[in-house]
């Protein structure tokens, strides 16, 4: 599972076995963890974080959205 990067508590990362699925990341908060689609960004799920935590860290992956395309593809080579 590679980590892409983290910021503040948050571990962006992707599964290693879902490169069938379209383009998303997932973060890991410690506490709980969500999965967002990319492009467009969209939440895929959330378990266990706040509303509050998850606009921030919607936020984030809007902030952050070619950045993580770019490392999904360069993994899944696709």
């Amino acid at each position: 599972m590679p980590t892409v990067p983290r910021l503040l508590n948050w571990r962006f990362h992707f599964y290693s076995d879902e490169g069938r699925e379209p383009p998303h990341i997932h973060v890991d908060t410690g506490d709980g963890e969500c999965k967002f689609w990319l492009a467009p960004v969209r939440l895929a799920r959330s378990q266990r974080v706040d509303g509050v935590e998850l606009r921030r860290i919607e936020s984030a992956v809007f902030e952050h959205e070619a950045f993580f395309l770019e490392k999904w593809h360069e993994f899944f080579g696709r």
